[in-house]
Protein backbone atom coordinates (compact mmCIF):
# COMPACT_ATOMS: atom_id res chain seq x y z
CA UNK A 1 0.00 0.00 0.00
CA UNK A 2 1.23 3.41 -0.81
CA UNK A 3 1.94 5.71 2.15
CA UNK A 4 -0.90 8.00 3.21
CA UNK A 5 -3.23 6.05 0.46
CA UNK A 6 -6.64 4.63 2.00
CA UNK A 7 -9.25 2.41 0.49
CA UNK A 8 -12.52 3.66 -0.80
CA UNK A 9 -15.20 1.55 0.13
CA UNK A 10 -17.28 1.06 -3.52
CA UNK A 11 -20.97 1.17 -1.72
CA UNK A 12 -20.62 4.35 -0.36
CA UNK A 13 -19.35 5.95 -3.67
CA UNK A 14 -22.27 3.85 -5.10
CA UNK A 15 -25.03 5.51 -2.13
CA UNK A 16 -23.08 9.25 -2.94
CA UNK A 17 -23.85 8.29 -6.63
CA UNK A 18 -27.44 7.60 -6.15
CA UNK A 19 -27.67 10.87 -4.45
CA UNK A 20 -25.84 12.83 -6.57
CA UNK A 21 -25.10 11.87 -9.66
CA UNK A 22 -20.70 12.15 -10.17
CA UNK A 23 -20.73 12.56 -6.24
CA UNK A 24 -18.83 9.09 -5.94
CA UNK A 25 -16.68 9.75 -8.54
CA UNK A 26 -15.68 12.78 -6.93
CA UNK A 27 -15.16 10.90 -3.53
CA UNK A 28 -13.03 8.12 -5.51
CA UNK A 29 -10.26 10.94 -6.47
CA UNK A 30 -11.77 11.89 -10.34
CA UNK A 31 -13.52 15.50 -9.85
CA UNK A 32 -13.20 16.02 -13.84
CA UNK A 33 -14.99 12.66 -14.46
CA UNK A 34 -17.58 13.56 -11.62
CA UNK A 35 -18.41 17.02 -12.69
CA UNK A 36 -18.85 15.78 -16.21
CA UNK A 37 -21.45 13.32 -15.20
CA UNK A 38 -23.45 15.82 -13.00
CA UNK A 39 -23.16 17.96 -15.45
CA UNK A 40 -24.84 15.48 -18.16
CA UNK A 41 -27.25 14.56 -15.72
CA UNK A 42 -27.81 18.17 -15.44
CA UNK A 43 -28.39 18.73 -19.28
CA UNK A 44 -30.60 15.26 -19.39
CA UNK A 45 -33.22 16.74 -17.21
CA UNK A 46 -33.07 19.69 -19.42
CA UNK A 47 -33.73 17.61 -22.68
CA UNK A 48 -36.63 16.26 -20.78
CA UNK A 49 -38.38 19.16 -22.28
CA UNK A 50 -37.57 17.65 -25.95
CA UNK A 51 -38.51 14.26 -24.93
CA UNK A 52 -35.02 12.65 -25.47
CA UNK A 53 -34.19 13.14 -21.66
CA UNK A 54 -36.59 11.01 -20.32
CA UNK A 55 -34.26 8.21 -21.91
CA UNK A 56 -30.54 10.17 -20.99
CA UNK A 57 -31.50 11.03 -17.24
CA UNK A 58 -32.11 7.86 -15.76
CA UNK A 59 -29.38 6.06 -18.11
CA UNK A 60 -26.42 8.75 -17.02
CA UNK A 61 -27.39 8.52 -13.29
CA UNK A 62 -27.25 4.84 -13.38
CA UNK A 63 -23.97 5.28 -15.41
CA UNK A 64 -22.52 7.33 -12.41
CA UNK A 65 -23.51 5.19 -9.82
CA UNK A 66 -21.51 2.38 -11.89
CA UNK A 67 -18.60 4.14 -12.18
CA UNK A 68 -18.69 5.60 -8.83
CA UNK A 69 -18.67 1.64 -7.73
CA UNK A 70 -16.46 0.62 -10.20
CA UNK A 71 -13.81 3.88 -9.52
CA UNK A 72 -13.36 2.22 -5.74
CA UNK A 73 -12.54 -0.83 -6.62
CA UNK A 74 -10.04 0.24 -9.01
CA UNK A 75 -8.55 2.29 -7.02
CA UNK A 76 -8.51 -0.21 -3.90
CA UNK A 77 -6.76 -2.56 -6.40
CA UNK A 78 -4.21 0.30 -7.74
CA UNK A 79 -3.47 1.09 -3.98
CA UNK A 80 -3.59 -2.26 -2.09
CA UNK A 81 -5.88 -3.39 0.96
CA UNK A 82 -6.23 -1.07 4.06
CA UNK A 83 -4.38 -1.71 7.20
CA UNK A 84 -6.66 -2.29 10.03
CA UNK A 85 -7.38 0.60 12.37
CA UNK A 86 -5.24 0.18 15.34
Amino acid sequence: MQPGATSRNPAASLLASLIVPGLGTIINGEPGKGALILAGWIVSWLLVLATIGVILVPAVWIYGMYDAFQGARRYNLAHGPQPPPP
